[in-house]
């Protein structure tokens, strides 16, 4: 049986945790930063843990994570 290759843009993105669970990192912090407030900024820095919606997909998608 042959290896299954990784997806390099989803390997880049996201990191998997101890526990086996996928971390992110949120969206919206490139551009435009000038109408968002200091709070919304500041925690938009913080890293997310992808919604169990979408786990099924990811993990077909980082096989080896």
């Amino acid at each position: 049986m042959p290896k299954i290759k990784t997806k390099r843009a989803a390997a880049k993105r996201f990191s998997t945790t101890g526990t086996g669970k996928l971390k992110r990192n949120k969206a919206y912090k490139s551009h435009i930063l000038t109408k968002k407030t200091t709070k919304r900024k500041r925690n938009l820095r913080k890293s997310a843990m992808t919604d169990s919606t979408n786990v099924k997909v990811m993990k077909k998608v980082l096989p080896y994570s």
